[in-house]
């Protein structure tokens, strides 16, 4: 990663239907991001088509499948990711210590990112699956165990960014969603944050999804998000 290069801080969600749509915005899009993330709807449509139509631009793959399963299974899924040379792949944090350890030990260059705390949910919906004391702590706990199986990327709201480098120091990559630039609807996610707000909190990826994918012109939308980045980074 080029800390000085904006559009290697930014991954794009390829939040879309089909090939077609995604191929699309790539296009409208690889001048200012350098990472597009293949998704659950995307991945579920088209398969590895998805990662090649990224490759293809010259950019890097983040496939954002949220793997949570048993040990073995978790194990050869991340090896079939990893034989795909996808830059970065999710995994659940709480899928535990020894299907994090299985995950790691096929990875290969693959990046493995644990999910601590989707930013959809709230102090109220995780009380409700069990997880009390908020999402910071939860984020906190979940982060360290990933890190005691080996794992250093972490997927955490913006909001608990700054705390879980503190917590766990420069060695760790630390992946936001819910990046709204000023102005964006928020939709469905209840912790978001500014690009400039994000990176100030130590983030290194912030990824982007509705802002740049339902603007009427996604080639500018990217730009502007590339510019607050970039404006964020000389600071």
């Amino acid at each position: 990663m080029d800390d000085n290069d904006p559009g290697s801080r930014i991954a794009l969600a390829l939040d879309v239907p089909d090939l077609d749509a995604a191929k699309r915005l790539i296009d409208q899009t690889h001048e200012s991001v350098g990472t597009f993330k293949v998704g659950l709807e995307l991945y579920t449509a088209v398969g590895p088509a998805a990662i090649e139509a990224v490759h293809t631009a010259g950019a890097k793959c983040f496939l954002d499948l949220k793997l949570h399963d048993i040990p073995a299974t978790m194990g050869r899924s991340v090896a079939r990711a990893a034989s795909m040379d996808v830059a970065y792949l999710t995994v659940h944090g709480a899928a535990g210590l020894d299907a994090l350890r299985q995950a790691s030990g096929e990875a290969g260059s693959t990046q493995l990112l644990a999910v601590t705390v989707l930013t959809s949910l709230d102090a109220g919906a995780l009380e409700q699956i069990g997880l009390c004391g908020g999402p910071r702590n939860a984020a906190d706990r979940l982060a360290k165990l990933a890190w005691d199986a080996g794992l250093r990327g972490f997927v955490t709201s913006a909001h608990e960014c700054a705390a879980l480098r503190d917590t766990l120091g420069e060695e760790a990559f630390l992946v936001t969603p819910g990046i709204r630039p000023t102005g964006s609807d928020v939709g469905d996610q209840k912790r978001v944050m500014r690009p400039a707000d994000a990176i100030e909190a130590g983030a290194d990826l912030l990824v982007v999804g509705r802002p740049i994918r339902d603007a009427d012109d996604p080639t500018q939308a990217a730009a502007e998000i590339a510019r607050q980045v970039e404006l964020a980074l000389s600071q």
